[in-house]
Parts: C-alpha cells; structure tokens; sequence
C-alpha cells in the first residue's frame, strides 16, 4: 500500500510541474501543495518536491516529516545546506529563505499546529511514530 502511496504522490508531482503549476495546488486531498526547490548539497542538482504548506502570515510553513520515518526526508539537508531556494505556489514562482526550526524554538508549538491543522492531523500522527522532532521549516519570500 505504501508504494501505492508514493506513487500518487509523484504522480501529482508530476502533474503540478508539467502543466506550469495550473493543475496540482489543491489536487491531493485538497491540501494546499507547493513546490520546494532547492540545489542538492552533494550532487548540485536541482531537487523539486512536493509538500503540503500552511501560511503564517506572508511565511509558508512546511514540515520535514517523511511519513513519520526515523530519517528526515532530503530535501531538509538540501536547505539546511543552502537556504536561499524557491517555491512554486499554483503558476506562482517565489524566491525564499528556508529557516529549520525544532521545539526548542518559541513559535515552533504554534507552527506544528498551523501545518498540523491543514493536514488534518496527519503530521502529530507521524511524530507518535518516530523518535526524531519533525522539523517545521519555515520559507520567508525574500
């Protein structure tokens, strides 16, 4: 089931990316859905992923869950290492600072919650399921 998963996740990747960000916004679930771009840190290649996102204010907030994995997905050491990258929201490209933040943080609690909400819950689950604080990154348009 979980390749079945992974399947439609790149299949509306896909979808999201080749028609120029006219289809795929809203298109998994209803969540809200961005494209993360980002340089990898060891190839140099640019990295795309698709993310569900919240808003907290002019900020767009996403979360290093992978599924609640015990490793954190990728594309968060991508933008730990550089954290100048881009997002595409619905036909709209924007240039962000990515800013990973932890509990230790002050407004993490209130981030979690924000991403958690959209996602209906999804992500206080993964936490449940692995040992690892599940990053809240935050992307600042510059």
């Amino acid at each position: 089931m979980a390749g079945l998963f992974v399947n439609v996740l790149k299949g509306h990747q896909w979808i999201y990316e080749n028609s120029n960000g006219l289809v795929g916004h809203r298109l998994l679930f209803g969540n809200p859905t961005l494209l993360l771009r980002t340089i990898g840190r060891k190839s140099g290649q640019p990295r795309t992923n698709a993310l569900t996102y919240a808003k907290d204010g002019e900020d767009y907030l996403v979360t290093a869950s992978n599924g609640g994995s015990p490793r954190p997905p990728g594309w968060l050491a991508n933008v730990k290492a550089k954290g100048d990258c881009e997002i595409q929201v619905g036909t709209k490209r924007i240039p962000v600072t990515a800013t990973a933040t932890y509990p230790d943080d002050p407004e993490y609690a209130r981030r979690f919650a924000l991403a958690d909400k959209v996602n209906k819950g999804r992500y206080a689950q993964y936490q449940k399921m692995t040992k690892r604080p599940i990053a809240v990154v935050v992307l600042t348009p510059r």
